[in-house]
């Protein structure tokens, strides 16, 4: 049955793509008294019931921003954990997702991840290349100034046109999210105000949505909320209001 929040959602104005920064989970251990590893273990509830909304709100892609680029920077023990935490994840959720429509799919630098990790990812990927009602997107090893290199190098190395002919569209499909929309939404949890080095490019007119629940506490409640929220905004593309309007009557 539906609460009353998801009563109030406008199902026509549902954002295709949405985006997530996990953020919180040392906070939530610290405040527990309890090890990192712990918030991150209670953490992937969180993933595993958001996923679970989205898809049933008739989300059409929702990216997790997973593990970063400087992640790796973070003491081995919880590196390690998380490596692992991430791989289980996969072996146990692979079936749901079949079951479920989801395909998976994953951006960043992945070859850095450890090798079975890696080749566990890859599988999971291709048992769910033919699942048709949203994509689930892992970004792993993920930086976005990283990513614009990346694409920049991808350019020099195949681009066959003159660099004056390059524009913005070219340019995106040498992105890791070439076959992703540009998010509709942004939400950050923990209440911090900054963007992480996340989808630099493509969050250009993104609404964010920042919220102080940190993600091992964060639900199916707390994500249409953040829904409600993006439903009552007017995105403007740049553009004024009255010419927003102009363009909806025609």
């Amino acid at each position: 049955m539906k609460g009353k929040l998801e009563s109030s959602l406008i199902r026509g104005k549902i954002p295709k793509h949405i985006v997530i920064i996990m953020d919180g989970n040392g906070r939530w251990a610290n405040r527990k008294g309890l090890d990192r590893v712990s918030g991150h273990r209670e953490g992937m509830k969180s993933v595993k019931s958001v996923v679970k909304a989205a898809r049933e709100l008739g989300i059409e892609a929702l990216t997790l921003y997973a593990f970063s680029v400087q992640n790796w920077k973070r003491p081995k023990g919880e590196v390690d954990s998380l490596m692992e935490l991430l791989k289980q994840y996969l072996i146990k959720e692979a079936n749901r997702l079949v079951e479920k429509e989801i395909r998976l799919n994953a951006i960043g630098r992945l070859t850095e991840l450890p090798t079975d990790v890696y080749e566990t990812l890859i599988e999971t990927i291709e048992k769910t290349k033919g699942c048709k009602e949203m994509t689930l997107t892992l970004a792993l090893s993920y930086g976005g100034r990283e990513e614009i290199v990346d694409a920049v190098k991808k350019i020099i190395s195949s681009w066959n046109g003159s660099h004056k002919d390059l524009n913005e569209e070219d340019f995106s499909q040498f992105l890791y999210t070439a076959n992703l929309p540009d998010p509709d939404l942004l939400i950050r949890t923990s209440g911090e105000m900054r963007l992480s080095n996340f989808l630099l490019w493509q969050l250009a007119y993104t609404e964010i949505y920042v919220t102080k629940t940190l993600w091992p506490d964060f639900r199916r409640r707390h994500l249409i909320k953040a829904l409600l929220n993006y439903q009552s905004r007017e995105r403007r593309f740049g553009l004024t209001s009255d010419q927003i309007g102009k363009r909806e009557v025609i």
